[in-house]
């Protein structure tokens, strides 16, 4: 029962020393205190490091968390705003990032960080580029990145100047051959975007157009993947995909929608000889269902059965090349 237990050190026993009067020892009110409410939990908008303060604006955001007491966890976020997709850190990162040639707005290098091959090789790649390496504490590096594994070097590049889409169209007829131009339709994945970037500036694409939403954009893991070739094939952004490819179509091009089911080979797609705008979907849902109806001619790469679908930044590839060679003059 309650109360009955023999258990040594089940019954408290009461003090007996001077003073004690037989009262046990208390908590001195530090228990009851902690047990105290703090007050309603502010909104999600209001709590600086929330996702969805970011989203609502971190400006009226900190106003508001600073009326309730959350000045300063308002400041450290803003101290840290710097870190996003225009990140890269880590060393092998940065290293292949600066070997690759991508543009660096700022470089940072730990103070007091450990020395290794790989820090060896970013310093000499940074001294070949007359790269500045700033000096950053911990805690400061640890700001800007975003808590993010940094291992005491990280670089931020610039914010990717977009072309307008309509003044993609008017270089891609100013140039000497007949031009090629590539639309990504909910190509989500950066990577995917930088390697179809690549492979559009190989087969002397004119440019690249991805749509403003439910879309990778040109992110630091995209510049990454293009292996430099953003710097020279320009990205557009388009606000309405479907009215762009329209505006392509009576400016002359041949729209061709890569889809698994098109009845029309990859490799014979009438008109390849003129303009061509390519239009490549996302690996798993493939082209939209609007884009589709908007497309001239839907082509098909042909694969063995058992394979569902390919990459979309090997579709691209490939669709790119049947294209050139379907230019090439015959022997």
């Amino acid at each position: 029962m309650p109360g009955n237990s023999q258990r040594k050190g089940a019954v408290r026993k009461t003090g007996k020393g001077i003073g004690s009067a037989g009262r046990t020892a208390g908590s001195g009110g530090r228990v009851r205190r902690g047990l105290e409410g703090k007050g309603p939990t502010p909104k999600a908008e209001d709590r600086p490091y929330h996702k969805a303060y970011r989203k609502h604006g971190g400006d009226e955001a900190g106003k508001a968390g600073a009326r309730r007491g959350v000045a300063g966890a308002s400041r450290r976020v803003q101290q840290s705003s710097g870190a996003g997709p225009e990140w890269v850190i880590g060393r092998n990162p940065v290293y292949e990032a600066l070997q690759a040639g991508l543009p660096v707005r700022r470089a940072y290098l730990m103070e007091g960080v450990e020395r290794d091959s790989r820090l060896g090789d970013i310093l000499r790649l940074a001294a070949e580029r007359s790269l500045p390496l700033l000096q950053a504490s911990r805690l400061e590096l640890d700001k800007l990145t975003g808590g993010g594994v940094h291992q005491g070097v990280a670089i931020q590049l610039p914010e990717y100047t977009y072309a307008h889409p309509t003044d993609l169209l008017h270089q891609a007829l100013d140039a000497r051959e007949a031009p090629i131009v590539v639309a990504c339709d909910s190509v989500t994945d950066p990577r995917n975007l930088g390697a179809i970037v690549r492979s559009a500036a190989a087969f002397g694409a004119s440019g690249v157009i991805v749509p403003e939403r439910r879309s990778a954009h040109m992110t630091a893991a995209a510049w990454k993947a293009s292996a430099g070739a953003a710097a020279r094939c320009p990205v557009a952004l388009a606000t309405n995909l479907n009215r762009v490819l329209r505006e392509y179509a009576e400016a002359g091009f041949v729209v061709v929608g890569l889809a698994g089911e098109g009845e029309t080979p990859v490799d014979e797609i009438p008109g390849a000889d003129g303009p061509v705008l390519l239009v490549v979907g996302s690996e798993g849902e493939g082209l939209a269902q609007l884009t589709r109806k908007t497309c001239d001619v839907l082509a098909s790469i042909p694969i063995d059965s058992a394979t569902e679908s390919l990459n979309a930044s090997v579709a691209a590839s490939i669709a790119l090349y049947a294209v050139t060679r379907a230019r090439a003059p015959r022997a």
